[in-house]
């Protein structure tokens, strides 16, 4: 579903309001503002949102891929909303989940936070990001969930092992390992980068605005409207086909 950036208002789904727990994952790993990371703007308007229909406690929860403290992240951010709580993914206690599919495509187990694990409503927060003419949206964002540490390829940090193995299929392996409930993507910006994700070309979307929905599914619609490659929704497809979804 899409919505115009400046009207948008989050209507929380009948399920958010049994929550107990709800955890939003921004993108927001690097010091520099959006397009690069999530608007602080949007996270607010999210968790407003919830707070009408719910007295769940709310967790924003992110990682950097250097594996420093991502506190100073945040605060460079602006991300100071009451009555959140604000955590760094790598101070979690990790837990070993299995893939569920029957065949994985890349990795038969991922180290999961436990914060993930025990909430009960999962938001992905996404700016609009392309790298090399694929979009690195809802899904892509939640490889930052994972331990810095167990995944690097080397001392320069970043996940690194799991780039060997195909990120693509990764990140359908992700996918279907820890199902988000919601993907939002703010799309009235595009941010284009090569290989750094923080280095790129930003432009005005005239098309562009808030999409939202489950995560595949609003990742596809972004992509077919503005025409780009598939990348790791090809890889979900096939996924899904052997999972019978």
């Amino acid at each position: 579903m899409l919505i115009e950036a400046d009207k948008f208002e989050f209507v929380a789904p009948r399920q958010l309001s049994w929550a107990r727990r709800v955890l939003i994952k921004p993108c927001a790993g690097y010091p520099a503002p959006y397009p690069v990371t999530t608007d602080p703007k949007i996270l607010k308007v999210i968790v407003e949102g919830i707070r009408k229909v719910s007295d769940a406690d709310i967790l924003i929860a992110d990682g950097t891929p250097t594996g420093d403290s991502i506190y100073p992240v945040y605060k460079k951010l602006g991300y100071d909303f009451s009555h959140v709580l604000m955590l760094d993914v790598k101070d979690s206690i990790f837990v070993e989940v299995e893939n569920p599919l029957p065949q994985f495509l890349a990795v038969p187990t991922f180290w999961i936070p436990n914060i993930v694990l025990r909430s009960d409503f999962l938001i992905s927060v996404t700016p609009f990001k392309v790298g090399r003419s694929a979009g690195w949206l809802s899904i892509a964002n939640l490889l930052s969930l994972l331990p810095v540490d167990r995944y690097r390829k080397d001392d320069s940090g970043g996940w690194g092992a799991l780039y060997e193995l195909g990120i693509e299929k990764v990140l359908a392996d992700l996918y279907f390992t820890i199902p988000f409930d919601m993907g939002i993507i703010e799309a009235g910006r595009r941010f284009s980068f090569i290989d750094n994700p923080v280095e790129g070309q930003e432009r005005k979307e005239e098309r562009g605005g808030v999409f939202y929905g489950e995560p595949y599914e609003v990742d596809k619609e972004v992509s077919q409207q503005f025409g780009l490659e598939k990348g790791y929704l090809e890889s979900i497809g096939s996924g899904g086909d052997q999972a019978g979804g």
